[in-house]
């Protein structure tokens, strides 16, 4: 099932999600509307806020990067559940990200090109690995939503005030997209 994405605005997305377990309800399939949401929305990430669930879980599927670029990139499609990054290191170094929930607005951000992370599969088979370029940036991107924080965050307070128009349009809905939203009503 096809779910809505929370847009810029709902107070779930600066929200410090919270563990979950092995029984969470419907987590087998939560997780397969997570993939079919964030496929229909042309995505390459998603997390759990984003769909109105403050919980630590978010999907990523890397494959577009693999497809779309003339490099080495190895496609990941992983569930991170209960995630939790040890270490960021390396160069830091700018991409031009996006995000489902921010539609219409990309910016240069500049992230660390290796992670160390720990977190729990869809079995909640437990791993510990290390990531870098692309794999490292969406993840930090989506482990950065289960931490309450957005991309746009991470912009200068100029780039900000320059953005607020926009950022106010989102909100309100005053957007076009090709998928299926939920606005924050105040």
């Amino acid at each position: 099932m096809i779910l809505p994405i929370v847009a810029f605005g709902n107070p779930v997305l600066r929200e410090k999600c919270k563990e979950i377990s092995e029984d969470y309800a419907n987590l087998a399939q939560l997780i397969d509307d997570m993939f079919e949401t964030m496929y229909k929305a042309s995505g390459v990430g998603l997390a759990a806020p984003q769909i109105n669930k403050a919980i630590r879980l978010f999907i990523i599927d890397t494959t577009a990067f693999a497809e779309d670029h003339e490099s080495d990139i190895t496609p990941l499609k992983e569930v991170f559940i209960n995630p939790r990054i040890i270490k960021e290191k390396g160069k830091e170094w700018l991409f031009n990200e996006g995000c489902l929930s921010i539609p219409e607005i990309r910016e240069d951000i500049a992230r660390k090109s290796e992670i160390e992370i720990e977190y729990f599969d869809v079995n909640f088979k437990k791993y510990n690995k290390k990531f870098d370029g692309i794999t490292a940036r969406v993840i930090q991107h989506e482990y950065d939503h289960i931490q309450g924080i957005l991309f746009t965050d991470k912009l200068s307070p100029l780039r900000k005030r320059v953005l607020k128009g926009k950022l106010n349009e989102v909100t309100k809905g005053k957007i076009a997209v090709n998928y299926r939203m939920r606005f924050f009503k105040r």
